[in-house]
């Protein structure tokens, strides 16, 4: 079967209509100027607040001012960073979900956060790294290699990588990996004091280089999220009914895992492990799309940033003129809107 086909698939009754995308449409757009002014606000927001004329002054005018150093070298990169964790991390959640069919599942469940938290702790260790620049490449390949072992080990077997046994493999070499994980750090403090850290979740403090290094990993989890909205929407019928519309499961999968790994490892190797934006976004965008992937994902790559960037922009303001990481306050702001969608409406299996 065609791959228009396979596209036209999407887990809803009948097609959409046209009143109904272009809804999507303008309701899109709308988000994307939502990010657009939270974009600008987290550059404003800080110890030293800066108007946004001042803003827009800095970003077209250059290093010519107090202002134009403090955003184009401190916060400029921090912003950025932050659309590319938060789009990176909410696209890998939907793709997490989607595959395994698992409404909870998150970049945790598949033990990639695990395994990029293992090879920091390995880098500064073993080889006494200390700078983020330098193990930021351990974490995406401790973030690749957790997401190998994962597949092969649920893959044993005639039944092949189903979403269970994905599920279960992910848990195990997690908890694995989180047990030597604790062992290094409670038996070494200068591995804790650094790790500890990372490990919370930040944005704080990143340069430019950072987000050159793990842009285009994402970009490449990016355009293979987008080419896979067919085929998941065909996999969300399940698996007969996929293989029957002409759709390669396998390869769905396999594809899938690899635009995790991408995703989540640079992700997490540039921010530490953040949870709930894979967990809650996907939800919130299902919310306002429906279970069709070819709007899931850009809804979601809008909308993760949004999130990223104002539980930054919180955490920045409530502990002036200090801060508080990102990754608490995710957690402190994801829960409840996580909670409040599964008490509106029960979770729908995927």
């Amino acid at each position: 079967m065609s791959a228009a086909a396979i596209d036209a698939a999407a887990p809803e009754t009948g097609r959409p209509s046209r009143s109904t995308t272009t809804g999507r449409a303008v309701g899109l757009l709308i988000a994307i100027a939502v990010l657009l002014f939270v974009m600008l606000a987290s550059i404003a927001v800080g110890a030293k607040p800066i108007p946004l004329s001042g803003v827009l002054h800095a970003l077209f005018s250059g290093q010519n001012t107090v202002n134009g150093v403090v955003v184009l070298d401190l916060r400029l990169p921090r912003t950025l960073l932050g659309v590319a964790v938060g789009a990176a991390l909410a696209v890998a959640g939907v793709l997490m979900q989607a595959l395994t069919r698992n409404p909870l599942a998150d970049p945790g469940i598949l033990g990639v956060n695990t395994g990029a938290a293992m090879a920091v702790v390995l880098a500064i260790w073993i080889w006494h790294l200390t700078d983020l620049t330098s193990y930021v490449w351990f974490a995406f390949l401790g973030a690749g290699v957790a997401s190998v072992l994962v597949y092969l080990l649920g893959s044993r077997g005639r039944s092949g990588a189903t979403p269970v046994r994905l599920a279960l493999a992910g848990t195990a070499v997690g908890v694995v990996l989180s047990s030597v994980i604790s062992m290094i750090t409670l038996l070494n403090p200068r591995v804790f004091d650094q790790y500890r850290f990372w490990s919370v979740g930040s944005l704080a403090g990143p340069e430019m280089s950072i987000f050159w290094q793990v842009l285009g990993f994402i970009l490449a989890g990016m355009l293979l999220a987008f080419a896979l909205a067919g085929p998941l929407n065909a996999l969300a019928l399940g698996d007969e009914t996929a293989a029957a519309l002409g759709s390669s499961i396998g390869r769905t999968r396999v594809l899938g895992a690899v635009a995790i790994a991408l995703l989540c490892g640079a992700g997490t190797s540039a921010a530490g492990p953040i949870g709930f934006i894979g967990l809650t976004v996907p939800h919130i965008a299902r919310a306002i799309t429906g279970p069709d992937h070819r709007w899931l994902i850009p809804y979601s790559m809008v909308l993760g940033p949004i999130l990223l960037l104002g539980s930054d922009i919180l955490g920045r303001v409530v502990a002036r003129p200090g801060e508080i990481q990102v990754g608490i306050i995710t957690a402190v702001v994801g829960a409840p809107v996580f909670i409040a969608l599964v008490r509106r409406r029960r979770i729908p299996e995927l």
